[in-house]
């Protein structure tokens, strides 16, 4: 379409004049957009004999012109000039002077290249806005479900498959009996709603889940989506914020609009305070009146003149203290279900998940009583950290097998941090360590009330700089005079180690242990 399929050869005037106009080779010439002047050759010379059967302007029509020269010209004028010149120079008769034609010719081609900068602007503008629209980025996928710059007002809800492999359910969840009793009673409303309709009575519309961090506030959550049976929608507080204004407000509609829709339905907030924080604090504008506006729709959707039943919201968060008082009043957040630590028993439940997942060299009953005893303190996330870290130093070790060897360094490993082996350590620092630590074993083998001693270290670690004794401590809620007392002597004991030891004739030594001993019996009672 935009090329000839003969070959044109571009040729100077010179060789026109001399090749092609002397010998009486040119038919005609077209002059193409006052630019390129198109050289029409004959099959055969002109002669005398036909030089009569032409007209001015045409070609012969016994030799057809055939277009195979071509040369540029500089201006029209000049262009006439040059070739009558020639014509006289070479004695052609004016009658028979070569014809030449003007013609305006378009080359889409080169029209079409002129325009092909922006219309590739153009396209990658297109393109870039489809995939931001699918909430695909340049590199790819976005990392939050597909959010786009068109549909950035919508909220990305996570929702849970009623098919997936992977639910969790309320028999895999320990250490928090009370909480579970308490979240199973949104679950037996939502799947038998008229057994409480027929009484009167109204299911809360919401619940916070309180407690420390991996006590397993989001497990709960998950448990109760795999129980419940209804449609289960999450996000996170983070997800409603973002660098545009209106974006927080909007996502909480889009939120409540869709659980509305799939009601009876339950829509769990995970670390709440990102948006629920008091109002009113700090003075800051900006990102602050964003986190207010998300807040107060927030507040609008749980308890408003627009709202429905049939949805229960449910949060998670480890500060409660600073959450707003409206979000936390009844009618929104009636329930605040606190999730403490759980005690030896729930750490023994929990251990026994968690072991059952090991391969052991023994049944996971003969470990969790024991290494529950070992981890007080420890939540969820905490026992399960142990019982990798047990695995993860069997595998280190080449063993077939998980022992209870393996348990205790992966306790050591959490509690104190990693063990030091280069650390330099001189003689005399070595041994005073060692005095000290010993000073604490020796003080609470000897005293009755005191907690028992398991273990005692110089080996240096993370946390614990140059070593540490470890005790069983009894979980009491409270104490008595006698094991406060003991416990500080016990406490007192490495410091009295190491004055005995290091200089025991200091005429202070005495003095200092008899002062602080009465300062802390002073404190005690």
């Amino acid at each position: 379409m935009f090329f000839n399929t003969q070959e044109q050869k571009q040729i100077s005037f010179q060789e026109f004049k001399n090749k092609l106009l002397k010998p009486g080779l040119v038919d005609h010439i077209v002059v193409s957009n006052k630019s390129v002047a198109k050289v029409y050759v004959r099959n055969s010379p002109q002669n005398a004999n036909n030089s009569s059967d032409n007209v001015i302007g045409t070609p012969s029509r016994r030799n057809v012109g055939q277009y195979k020269f071509y040369y540029n010209i500089v201006s029209v004028e000049s262009f006439e000039d040059k070739l009558e010149e020639a014509q006289e120079a070479l004695g052609i008769d004016p009658h028979d002077y070569v014809p030449v034609t003007y013609l305006n010719e378009v080359n889409w081609f080169q029209e079409l290249m002129r325009f092909a900068p922006t219309a590739m602007l153009l396209g990658v503008l297109w393109f870039m806005g489809r995939r931001m629209q699918s909430g695909l980025g340049v590199g790819g996928p976005s990392g939050r479900g597909g959010r786009g710059i068109f549909n950035m007002g919508k909220a990305h809800i996570t929702k849970l498959d009623k098919n997936a492999k992977d639910k969790v359910f309320f028999k895999d969840v320990a250490g928090c009996d009370e909480a579970k009793q308490e979240i199973m009673e949104f679950v037996h409303f939502l799947k038998n709603p008229k057994k409480y309709e027929e009484l009167g009575a109204k299911i809360p519309k919401g619940a916070l889940l309180v407690g420390p961090p991996g006590t397993g506030k989001t497990l709960l959550a998950k448990a109760t989506a795999g129980e419940s049976g209804v449609p289960f929608l999450s996000m996170s507080g983070s997800d409603f914020m973002e660098m545009f204004v209106g974006v927080g407000p909007s996502r909480v509609r889009s939120l409540f609009q869709e659980a509305r829709q799939c009601a009876p339905s339950i829509i769990f907030i995970d670390e709440i305070d990102a948006i629920g924080r008091a109002r009113g604090r700090g003075g800051f504008s900006g990102g602050n009146d964003e986190r207010e506006s998300t807040l107060n729709q927030l507040l609008v959707e749980m308890d408003g003149f627009g709202t429905t039943s049939g949805v229960v919201v449910l949060a998670g968060t480890n500060r409660p203290d600073i959450l707003d008082k409206a979000l936390l009043r009844p009618g929104r957040f009636d329930r605040q279900i606190t999730i403490d630590k759980p005690d030896i028993n729930g750490r023994n439940q929990i251990f026994k998940i968690y072991l059952k997942k090991l391969k052991l060299d023994n049944e996971p009953s003969h470990y969790s009583q024991r290494l529950a005893a070992l981890t007080p303190g420890f939540a969820g996330a905490d026992i399960a950290n142990v019982c990798n870290e047990a695995a993860l130093i069997a595998a280190r070790n080449e063993s077939a097998q998980v022992t209870m060897n393996h348990f205790e360094a992966a306790i050591d490993r959490v509690i104190g941090g990693l063990e030091k082996k280069n650390k330099v350590i001189s003689r005399l620092e070595r041994q005073t360590v060692a005095y000290h630590e010993s000073g604490h074993a020796v003080a609470g083998w000897f005293l009755e009330h005191a907690e028992p001693l398991l273990k005692v270290t110089i080996v240096p670690r993370g946390t614990a700089a140059l070593g540490f004794a470890q005790y069983v401590p009894n979980e009491n809620l409270l104490m008595t005079k006698e094991q406060l007392f003991d416990m500080t002597c016990m406490t007192l004991g490495g410091r009295a180690a190491e004055q005995v030891n290091t200089n025991p004739s200091h005429p202070v030594f005495f003095l200092q242990c008899d002062f602080i001993c009465i300062f802390f019996i002073g404190l005690v009672y």
